[in-house]
């Protein structure tokens, strides 16, 4: 099992800009749908290099329209980000926004808690695939 890795606040904030209040509502609005979240966990797992949209619609089911729809409002959000290569269009979910939003998230985690448990995760990096 991996250990995780506990980063102070300070640390984090000097890596990562703080997310305005509005920001997160945009992304966590993005993320409430079973859909979109679902399209969302699958670009996480699918690392550095994305999937292509083809890929996401065999993988979700979704019709071609419908697919479109959720990864706009993804896109909108900051949470996923696309290119174009040749004929493909190639998404990846957008690790530097997830990990603002989790900071956001846990930026008072445990004020005035003694829990030795309680403290925001490592930030998330892609694994690359070999």
């Amino acid at each position: 099992m991996a250990k995780r890795t506990v980063l102070d606040s300070f640390s984090y904030f000097y890596n990562y800009r703080n997310m305005k209040s509005k920001d997160a509502i945009t992304c966590l609005n993005a993320l409430a749908q079973e859909h979109r979240l679902n399209l969302f966990r699958l670009l996480v797992q699918a690392g550095d290099e994305g999937m292509a949209v083809g890929e996401l619609a065999a993988a979700t089911g979704l019709a071609g329209a419908t697919l479109t729809n959720h990864l706009h409002i993804l896109r909108r959000a900051g949470m996923v980000s696309d290119e174009r290569r040749g004929r493909v269009i190639q998404c990846r979910a957008s690790y530097p926004q997830m990990n603002e939003l989790l900071g956001f998230l846990t930026e008072s985690c445990c004020t005035g808690s003694t829990a030795a448990d309680c403290a925001p995760a490592a930030i998330c990096k892609p694994a690359r695939k070999n």
